[in-house]
């Protein structure tokens, strides 16, 4: 299998089997507050990173509230143009790294509109994007999910579609089929109490198990929103199997994920 090599230049490099580096729950939320969007991950081994976008004249542009918008903080500049430039020179568009990596959009305009400039973007990428086909799924090295507001019911309607869909842990007995919805995220305080601060109640770890295994068992995958960020925060949800560890603090992150690791 092809896996790719993260040099500290920030370029892809190939290799045959050294799939370790990879941080496969690591997730970076409001990755382009960092001082090198996408960058600053993708060093760090992370697999998953997310952005918020606004449509505006036209453009999507990437920031968290309206006032931060700035016409040069693009989608394609800071994400699907630096992704495709690496991933279609070092392996071509054919190869599926051993970490997909996934571009998680935090649509923050109104969900249609924003979606139908989306799908024009993103199918200009589509040689490096993983492609829902109706009921089949065609993996690419980059998966695109679209989470905020979501026009749900118009991207399902689509025979080809370049993104899945972000449900939520209510979405989980609605028989959704993972090809459409393949990633159930929430917030965490609207589950759970504990803060990270003591031992967290034996009532909510087995609620947390039961409500993960539970989406696995149905073939989504799981991310929280608004889970403590922390040492402790992160073990448990490495422990639960929760398949997106939501975080602000990547270098905390990756040196937890890669110390596991090394005691697995």
């Amino acid at each position: 299998m092809i896996s790719f090599v993260l040099l500290s230049g920030g370029t892809f490099a190939q290799t045959v089997s050294n799939a370790n580096q990879w941080l496969v729950q690591a997730h970076s939320h409001n990755d382009y507050r960092h001082s090198r969007p996408l960058l600053d991950a993708l060093d760090r081994g992370f697999c998953s990173v997310e952005a918020d976008v606004f449509l505006v004249n036209g453009q999507l542009l990437v920031a968290h509230d309206e006032d931060e918008i700035r016409p040069e903080r693009s989608l394609r500049s800071l994400y699907l143009e630096p992704l495709a430039a690496r991933l279609r020179k070092q392996a071509g568009p054919a190869a599926v790294p051993a970490c997909p990596l996934t571009l998680l959009i935090d649509v923050k305009s109104e969900a249609e509109s924003a979606w139908k400039a989306l799908a024009l973007v993103l199918r200009e990428y589509r040689d490096i994007l993983t492609v829902f086909e109706g009921e089949k799924v065609r993996w690419g090295a980059l998966t695109v999910i679209i989470s905020g507001n979501r026009a749900a019911s118009l991207m399902m309607a689509e025979k080809e579609r370049y993104a899945g869909v972000d449900g939520r842990l209510s979405d989980v007995d609605l028989g959704l089929k993972p090809v459409l919805m393949p990633l159930l995220s929430d917030d965490w305080t609207r589950y759970f109490n504990w803060s990270g601060q003591g031992p967290i109640l034996p009532k909510e770890r087995d609620q947390l198990k039961y409500m993960v295994e539970k989406a696995h068992s149905r073939g989504y995958r799981v991310r929280f929103w608004g889970a403590p960020d922390t040492p402790a925060g992160w073990a448990l949800l490495k422990d639960a199997a929760v398949d997106y560890i939501n975080t602000d603090d990547l270098d905390g992150l990756s040196k937890f994920l890669k110390g596991a690791r090394a005691n697995e």
